[in-house]
């Protein structure tokens, strides 16, 4: 992982916190989930506070994800909302995350002038043991505290400032009067700035969880859709009533529930040409032959006529695989007809055809679920899928860990939000 750490393929764009201040606010967090403090003078952190370097410290990578459930997080400072999540149980913990700094900025940046919030995203159940568990979750509750009790102090400060008011001759109580002022030089003019949050009830959305190897959450208005391997407990006998379940295997199932509830974007000549997804599928696939054959090749440098030449030499290989072949008949028709009857595709080779609907809401999550299906594009596998990229990622000999650090670094990582348009149709949000 070496590789991916010195170009920020893994860890990137994370906070760095080595002000001895707001390290003392994170141990006092860290010690009210009852974890021993860091003794390390500078560690980076993400949205939620998790730190790679604490968590190899405390020799606990889950240590802010006990039970890979009722995730929890650390809030030190604002700018945490423009963070990425890099280590969760839950695909959709960065939007309930981003949903509570947004709906509580007022709180969040008075508390953390002083103080730091840490608590949990409760979920309704403690442990998941089978299906049944991750559809039990229909909202969540962020628990909130604060390291130096600021939340605490401020709420007993409201109460003392209502028996001000409401209480006959209360303003000559001495001891209450003092301890106003000894609360307000900590909390300031509670009037004026709001430190309790607001809201702390969200919806819990479509997901990925990665519990039993990864499990598809998708929900319509009446109906919920499961995605997994059929081995994981509770798959067909949880509510099957009111849950589908598909498995991650049944490609022609998977297919139609996406297409059916309009969260694919069919193949059309519209978008297909411009964004120019069937060549870098195909590129995709021939250059993973390539390591297949000879895991030492150097593709760094390979340019398109010596991919046409290994084409050539290998046609009886490319031709057995036979998705090359499959890329270039495929845009010869859409240039040809401007569309592609999909019915006609064998199943298997639909998802390398299409992308998410780039207006739904569950357009992050389809194109989780079509990366994990089309395996040899290690960049929609990166972009969408970080976990199951870097699963693949230790599979990959040292040449391709080279060519794929070098293709991430000079393709997605130089223009983001770029690429993921062009490519995908994604706009920023």
């Amino acid at each position: 992982m070496k590789r991916l750490l010195e170009a920020e393929l893994i860890y990137g764009r994370l906070l760095e916190i080595a002000e001895p201040h707001l390290i003392a606010r994170y141990n006092k967090a860290l010690g009210g989930f009852g974890l021993k403090p860091t003794g390390l003078a500078r560690f980076s952190i993400d949205m939620t506070g998790f730190s790679p370097e604490v968590a190899h410290e405390l020799g606990d990578r889950d240590y802010l994800d006990p039970n890979r459930v009722n995730r929890r997080f650390i809030i030190l400072t604002p700018a945490q909302a423009e963070l990425p999540v890099v280590h969760t149980s839950f695909s959709n913990t960065a939007a309930l995350m981003h949903e509570f700094f947004n709906a509580n900025s007022r709180a969040i940046n008075a508390v953390t002038i002083k103080d730091t919030l840490y608590g949990e995203i409760e979920d309704s159940v403690s442990m998941v043991e089978d299906i049944d568990d991750l559809l039990s979750i229909n909202e969540v509750r962020f628990r909130v505290l604060s390291a130096e009790d600021m939340l605490g102090k401020a709420t007993e400060l409201r109460e003392l400032i209502d028996r001000l008011k409401k209480v006959p001759n209360a303003w000559a109580d001495d001891p209450m009067l003092e301890r106003m002022v000894e609360l307000a030089r900590t909390t300031g003019d509670i009037r004026q700035n709001a430190l309790v949050p607001d809201e702390l009830v969200f919806r819990h959305q479509a997901f990925w969880a990665n519990h039993f190897g990864g499990v598809y959450v998708f929900l319509d208005e009446k109906t919920t859709t499961v995605i997994c391997d059929p081995s994981v407990p509770g798959f067909r006998r949880s509510r099957p009533w009111q849950v589908s379940y598909i498995a991650i295997t049944d490609h022609a199932r998977i297919y139609d529930f996406l297409a059916t509830t309009r969260r694919l974007q069919l193949p059309q000549a519209s978008w297909v040409q411009e964004s120019g997804l069937f060549q870098h599928r195909a590129d995709m696939v021939v250059r993973g032959l390539i390591n297949d054959v000879d895991p030492g090749a150097d593709l760094t440098n390979a340019d398109r006529i010596w991919l046409q030449t290994w084409i050539h030499r290998n046609a009886a290989l490319v031709a057995r695989d036979g998705l090359y072949p499959f890329l270039q008949e495929m845009s010869r028709a859409i240039a040809a007809t401007g569309s592609i009857k999909m019915q006609e595709i064998a199943p298997e080779n639909r998802f390398l055809l299409v992308r998410a609907a780039p207006d739904h809401p569950d357009r992050w999550l389809v194109n989780q679920l079509i990366s994990q299906l089309v395996p040899r594009d290690f960049v929609s596998r990166f972009v969408f899928d970080k976990q199951g990229f870097y699963g693949a990622y230790e599979r990959y000999g040292e040449k391709f860990r080279e060519y794929v650090v070098a293709t991430l670094t000079g393709t997605y990582l130089s223009d983001k939000a770029a690429f993921r348009h062009k490519l995908y149709g994604l706009k920023e949000e």
